[in-house]
């Protein structure tokens, strides 16, 4: 049996869907680790790191349960708590400062794919010198937040209709950068730690159902936490590919457990793909630590390679100790 400190961040008064699912991650977890013989306890990391320190300190934990997603609601500061438990010699879920440090900075991910030839969209900053092209789509997104925040259909934008200064002036280009649009088919793959290393879980597809011509098929906020939304019921993930995906699965699968070793990656990861018509896959996010809630994504892949909830906690726990 260990002693389990569930680490969340601080959620704010005014929390919005996806900064409370991390409540609902750390019900399920703190059940299932109950149901595998453990003890837990949880507590909350802020940007005053002292309450958490003398926890540590007072009683240290055999093991950190780390669910913060957000500092100070910032999530560029996310590998802070690693840091912190590294600093106390403690042990915890997930992978450690590097990856966090080089995932959660959506540029510096994508400048480490393309020094590794890994795919991945084309993308500029509004300081680069660089202008769109007038013949490529692209999609405005936040360089530090994951969640799909901030991102609508009015982030896809025509290449030749984009105007840098503008959008620089009303601030859309803050903390923000322009990445090509791949207008494609989007899979998701999710790796858990095992005996033998990583394991790649069944590769599930986001299918984009009844959506009208001209409405960017992308996973935004709405389709992520919106309940009453058009996006949020007709955004489908399925695990039923065809046969003739086969190929692509297994480049997929290849470039996901190349991003695990580069990226020094620990415990679980999931990453994001677009494929292009000529069926070419391009790495959007390296996800380290990605959301463990019941109905996540990286659960429900888990669940259809034949690892339960309980499992799969497990799994995850014992790739930290």
């Amino acid at each position: 049996m260990c002693d389990l400190l569930l680490l969340i961040n601080s959620i704010s008064e005014q929390a919005s869907e996806d900064e409370l699912d991390v409540l609902v991650q750390a019900d399920a977890i703190e059940q299932a680790a109950k149901e595998l013989g453990h003890k837990t306890r949880r507590a909350s990391l802020g940007l005053n790191f002292e309450p958490v320190a003398a926890l540590i300190q007072s009683h240290p934990p055999d093991l950190v349960v780390n669910l913060v997603e957000s500092i100070g609601g910032k999530g560029a500061l996310i590998h802070l708590c690693p840091s912190l438990l590294d600093a106390f010699g403690i042990p915890f879920t997930g992978s450690g400062t590097y990856a966090l440090v080089a995932t959660t900075d959506k540029i510096r991910t994508k400048q480490i794919l393309e020094m590794n030839g890994i795919p991945t969209p084309d993308w500029l900053l509004p300081d680069s010198g660089r202008l769109p092209s007038a013949d490529k789509k692209y999609i405005l997104k936040p360089i530090w937040e994951d969640g799909s925040a901030g991102i609508t259909d009015s982030s896809v934008m025509e290449g030749q209709g984009i105007d840098l200064g503008r959008l620089s002036e009303d601030g859309q280009l803050k903390d923000a950068f322009l990445e090509e649009y791949i207008d494609g088919r989007e899979f998701n793959l999710s790796l858990l730690a095992g005996n033998k290393g990583p394991e790649v879980m069944p590769v599930a597809e986001m299918l984009y159902v009844d959506y009208p011509d001209g409405k960017p098929k992308i996973l935004n906020y709405a389709s992520k936490w919106d309940e009453s939304s058009f996006e949020y019921h007709k955004t489908v993930r399925t695990f039923n590919l065809s046969p003739a995906d086969q190929a692509l699965v297994e480049k997929m699968s290849e470039i996901s457990l190349r991003c695990w070793k580069i990226f020094d990656m620990k415990g679980y990861i999931r990453v994001d793909f677009r494929v292009d018509d000529q069926n070419r896959p391009w790495v959007l996010e390296v996800n380290a630590n990605p959301c463990l809630s019941p109905d996540a994504g990286f659960v429900a892949a888990c669940h259809q390679g034949g690892i339960e909830y309980n499992d799969m906690i497990k799994r995850i726990l014992s790739a930290a100790i």
